[in-house]
């Protein structure tokens, strides 16, 4: 199992010192290092800033939005940071959700599934340049119908780098967890337990034949003796992705830890939520659930529950940058170094 920093996306102001954090984790012999975006920051450009400083660790988005950018647009940016990267790309996508596709991008939500496979399509063709790109798709068409009836075809001025640049799309439920076994290089789940991994089987199986396909687990890692304690972040991060993260009719996070077999608390969670808060949530959040999608409790728990994570079909487990502070956080990736690698 590989390692892999997540540093997010910015809040108010930027990450201090992310830079120096992918150094840091890149001399401790980590994988990669993942940027992602919302609404405010963007995936691609701390990237570039990391790729200049950096040699070996790989540069990812986790995830970048499909609908900010067309699949013309992001390949154009995808091979120009291979290039500066010197091939260390690899990219990130996800469909995002319809508050922020349609409140902040101004697009239409709708069919998300099928966006996906002519996005990733038309990608592929941009990045292998082996002709100019023509598509006929129900989201997208290359040259556009209409307009002005002036468009042709075009091929890459630039050549690229690599003829393919890996691509992982995040997901959630079982029809975009199989579109990213199907047509993708590896899957970013943002929840995970390595003791329940057998309800994606039935998802993943187009992939069992892809011996380099990568399943890239996000793993929220809190230290402290006192495992309530530890668990407490996680609880309340759960009470909000399960109960402010979405609408309350649709919420993506809250179906998937009713296939975990957490319906009832994820449903108790969420009314919660909505009646009294995010604290008053997080306070109903079970043990069991915060424990088994995270890494808490004393150094020698996390060390042990890491053995479970080896064995499951994760390949690379990525922590986050501490809301305690970067100190925390080298802490946090020295421990993983040490156990891991």
């Amino acid at each position: 199992m590989k390692l892999g920093l997540h540093e997010g996306y910015w809040q108010k102001d930027p990450l201090p010192n992310f830079i120096g954090l992918a150094k840091e984790a890149e001399s401790l012999g980590f994988d990669s290092v993942w940027t992602a975006e919302a609404y405010g920051s963007d995936a691609l450009t701390p990237l570039a800033a990391i790729a200049s400083h950096t040699s070996k660790i790989k540069v990812c988005t986790g995830v970048m939005q499909l609908s900010a950018r067309t699949p013309v647009c992001a390949a154009m940016s995808a091979l120009t940071l291979d290039h500066i990267s010197n091939g260390r790309l690899c990219l990130g996508v996800g469909v995002s959700g319809p508050q922020v596709v349609e409140g902040w991008y101004g697009q239409p939500f709708n069919r998300p599934l099928e966006r996906t496979r002519e996005w990733i399509e038309i990608f592929r063709q941009v990045i292998a340049r082996e002709h100019p790109v023509e598509f006929d798709g129900k989201q997208y068409q290359l040259p556009l119908k209409g307009g002005m009836g002036l468009g042709k075809p075009l091929k890459s001025i630039t050549h690229p780098l690599r003829k393919h640049i890996p691509v992982f799309l995040g997901a959630e439920g079982p029809k975009n967890v199989q579109l990213a076994a199907e047509k993708f290089d590896g899957w970013l789940p943002i929840f995970v337990s390595p003791y329940r991994m057998d309800i994606f089987d039935e998802s993943l199986a187009p992939a069992k034949d892809k011996k380099d396909f990568q399943i890239c687990a996000m793993v929220n890692m809190y230290v402290n003796d006192n495992l309530a304690d530890a668990l407490l972040p996680v609880k309340y991060m759960l009470a909000l992705y399960l109960g402010g993260m979405g609408a309350k009719s649709e919420n993506f996070h809250k179906n998937l830890m009713e296939r975990m077999g957490f319906g009832e608390e994820a449903q108790k969670i969420q009314d919660v939520f909505f009646e009294k808060g995010q604290h008053e949530a997080a306070m109903v959040v079970p043990d069991a659930l915060a424990d088994e999608i995270s890494l808490c409790g004393p150094v020698d728990r996390i060390k042990e529950r890491l053995q479970d994570w080896k064995k499951s079909s994760v390949t690379t487990m990525m922590i986050g940058v501490s809301a305690f502070g970067e100190d925390t956080t080298r802490s946090n990736m020295r421990i993983l170094a040490e156990a891991v690698l």
